[in-house]
C-alpha cells in the first residue's frame, strides 16, 4: 500500500503540549474574568440547521459558512446548473456555526423559559468561516463570547469595557478599545443621502484600517455612492481630536438626523463613565467613526480591540443587537456582547513573550526516577502525596537508563527531579534534584513538598 502523505486542512492548526500549556493559560484568564464579572457557562452544538445561520451575517459572511452534504442520495432532483447559493439549499441542512451569537440568540429561544434574564452568559467553543487563510486569520478558531441578554442598560456597554480592559491587563498586552455606534453610521448614511446603503456604506468604511481613504473612497463609489456624497463624508471619515471633540463636531454635523443624535447621545452616556476617577482603565477607549462591524445584526454601540504592540488586526469585537431573538420568534429581547479572538490573542502574547524563556507555571514539577519496582511501591506513595495536595507529579514508568529519565525531565521543562534509591529508602528521604540550580538535597517528603509548592 503507497504511503499517504500526511497533511491538515489549510486554515488549521495543531497544537504542541507547550503552546497548549500557553492557549489554557490565556483561556483561563478569560474564563475566569469572565466569572467574576457575573456570567454563566453554556455550549452549543458545532452544526446548526443552514435556516439557523443564513441570512444573519450579510451576503459576504452568507458566502464563509461551512455547508455539510446531506447523508445518502442528495443528487436527484437537484439543477446543478442553478447558482451556488440554490445548490447549496437543496443538498444542505446544516452548515458549522459561523460565530457563537447567532447560535445563542438561537438557544435563548429555545431555552427562555428556563432562564433567568437579563441573561449574562459565556461561551468558549471553536467556529468555522470557509475564508481565505492567512496572517492571524484561520478558517477553524476559537471565540470567547460574553453577552448580556434582556436588558438595555448602556451599563452593559461599561461593564464590557471593564472586562475587555481587566483581560488585557492581566494577559500585559496593551491595547486601544474602538467605540461606535451603528444608529451614528445610519445617521451618517443619512447625512450624506444614502440611507438605503448604510449596507454598503458600512462595508466600505469598514476596511479603513486595511486599504486606506483612497481605496474606500473608489469602493464606496463602485457602491454606487456619487461623488458629492462621498465628498461630503470625508469630514467625518478625517475628524480629529478627542473623544468629546468628536462628538461635539459629530452633534453640529447630524443635528437633522434624529437616529444620528441617538446613536451620538449613547456613545457620550457610555463614554462619560470612563471620564471619572472612581472608573479609571489601563487602556485606552477611542470613537472611532469609521468602525462599522460588518455583521448586519448590530444596532446600536460596536466595539473593536485593537492590539498596540503586534499588528495583527482585531482581537476582540462585538456590539448591541436589539432584536436578534426575533428572527426565531422572541422580540424585544435587545442584547450586547463581545468576542475574545483567542486565536490572534495567542499570536500577539506569543510574539510579546517569545524572549521571556520562563515557562508558565503549569504542568509536571517533578518527575521520580524509576530505578525498579521496590524503589517505584516507595514513590508512589510519595507520588500519590502530593497529587492530594495539588502538585503536578510524576513518575517514569519503566527503570530505564537514568540518563533517559533525566533527558525526558529536561525536554518537558519540568524543574525538579527525585531520587529514592536504597539508601533514601532507609533513611524515609529523598534527594531532590533542581534541575535549573544543578543543585541536589536529601529532604523529607514534607521538606520536598514546601520546595515544590514555592517554585
Amino acid at each position: 500500500m503507497a504511503k499517504q502523505s500526511v497533511s491538515i486542512p489549510r486554515g488549521t492548526r495543531d497544537f504542541l503540549p507547550s503552546e497548549m500549556t500557553k492557549r489554557n493559560y490565556i483561556f483561563n484568564i478569560i474564563k475566569s474574568t469572565f466569572e467574576q464579572f457575573g456570567f454563566s457557562p453554556i455550549e452549543t452544538p458545532s452544526m446548526e440547521n443552514l435556516s439557523t445561520l443564513l441570512g444573519k451575517y450579510g451576503e459576504e459572511g452568507d458566502r464563509l459558512i461551512f455547508k455539510i452534504l446531506n447523508s445518502g442520495d442528495f443528487t436527484q432532483d437537484v439543477d446543478f446548473s442553478a447558482n451556488p447559493n440554490k445548490i447549496a439549499s437543496q443538498i444542505c441542512e446544516k452548515g458549522l456555526r459561523y460565530d457563537l451569537t447567532v447560535p445563542f440568540a438561537r438557544f435563548v429561544v429555545q431555552h427562555k423559559e428556563e432562564l433567568t434574564f437579563p441573561f449574562k452568559r459565556y461561551q468558549v467553543q471553536p467556529v468555522w468561516r470557509a475564508d481565505r487563510p492567512q496572517k492571524g486569520r484561520y478558517r477553524e478558531f476559537y471565540q470567547c463570547d460574553a453577552d448580556v441578554i434582556g436588558s438595555n442598560s448602556l451599563l452593559n456597554e461599561v461593564e464590557l469595557v471593564l472586562m475587555i480592559d481587566s483581560v488585557f491587563k492581566k494577559l500585559n498586552i496593551d491595547v486601544t478599545i474602538l467605540i461606535n455606534n451603528r444608529k451614528i453610521l445610519s445617521g451618517i448614511a443619512e447625512h450624506i443621502g444614502y440611507q438605503d446603503k448604510i449596507t454598503d456604506i458600512t462595508i466600505a468604511m469598514d476596511k479603513m484600517d486595511k486599504i486606506g481613504l483612497d481605496k474606500v473612497n473608489e469602493e464606496l463609489l463602485q457602491r454606487g455612492i456619487d461623488q458629492q456624497a462621498v465628498n461630503k463624508l470625508q469630514p467625518i471619515i478625517m475628524l480629529t481630536g478627542n473623544n468629546q471633540q468628536k462628538l461635539e463636531a459629530l452633534e453640529k454635523m447630524l443635528a437633522n438626523s434624529e437616529i444620528g443624535m441617538k446613536g451620538i447621545a449613547e456613545a457620550k452616556e457610555i463614554l462619560s463613565y470612563f471620564d471619572t476617577e472612581n472608573i479609571a482603565i489601563k487602556n485606552t477607549i477611542e470613537l472611532d467613526l469609521t468602525l462599522a462591524r460588518g455583521l448586519n445584526y448590530y444596532t446600536g454601540t460596536i466595539f473593536e480591540v485593537k492590539s498596540n504592540q503586534v499588528q495583527i488586526g482585531s482581537i476582540t469585537g462585538g456590539g448591541r443587537y436589539d432584536n436578534l431573538t426575533g428572527i426565531f420568534g422572541l422580540d424585544n429581547m435587545s442584547g450586547v456582547g463581545i468576542s475574545f479572538g483567542i486565536e490572534r490573542i495567542y499570536d500577539v502574547w506569543n510574539e510579546l513573550n517569545k524572549d521571556n524563556q520562563q515557562q508558565i507555571s503549569i504542568g509536571t514539577k517533578a518527575l521520580f526516577i524509576n530505578f525498579g519496582t521496590k524503589e517505584a511501591v516507595y514513590s508512589l506513595k510519595a507520588v500519590n502525596y502530593l497529587r492530594d495536595a495539588g502538585m503536578p507529579v510524576e513518575i517514569y514508568p519503566e527503570a530505564a537508563k537514568i540518563g533517559k529519565q533525566m533527558k525526558y525531565a529536561t525536554d518537558k521543562h519540568i524543574p525538579f527531579v527525585v531520587l529514592a534509591g536504597e539508601d533514601e529508602i532507609q533513611q524515609e528521604k529523598f534527594m531532590v534534584k533542581d534541575m535549573d540550580a544543578h543543585e541536589q538535597k536529601l529532604m523529607t517528603l514534607e521538606e520536598m513538598k514546601i520546595l515544590i509548592e514555592n517554585k
